[in-house]
């Protein structure tokens, strides 16, 4: 039997630090990813990915296991690879967004590279 429970706004045990459940669902991740490994990616851990993709050199694409409503969500990431600096950018031409997956690519500056980790996430409504 599944049960409903129907709150506008969620406090504390001590009824103080109220918030509305709307902020809450708003504003929470609705994906997040930790993939390691240069070369061949893996999901190390996740919530609301069904798979990844190697795409190329750098690209990265996380499926959703459930879809984001429109592709008008944020996508973001960090990566981590030694001591280099590098950065994370989300693919627009090569791999556009969906409501179904986004491709993220990790680059230093000399160009797109593969990184040792990285983490991602997204914000937005789900369908």
């Amino acid at each position: 039997m599944a049960s409903e429970l129907r709150v506008n706004t969620l406090k504390d045990a001590s009824g103080n630090n109220s918030i509305a459940t709307s902020f809450v669902a708003g504003g929470s991740a609705k994906m997040w990813a930790f993939i390691e490994g240069d070369g061949t990616p893996t999901l190390s851990d996740s919530l609301n990915v069904s798979s990844i993709n190697d795409q190329e050199t750098g690209v990265t694409t996380t499926n959703f296991t459930s879809n984001m409503t429109n592709a008008d969500y944020s996508a973001n990431g960090t990566p981590r690879d030694n001591d280099e600096i590098m950065v994370i950018q989300e693919l627009v031409s090569s791999a556009p967004r969906s409501t179904s997956a986004v491709a993220l690519k990790t680059h230093n500056l000399s160009g797109s590279r593969d990184s040792n980790s990285r983490s991602y996430t997204v914000n937005g409504d789900l369908a």
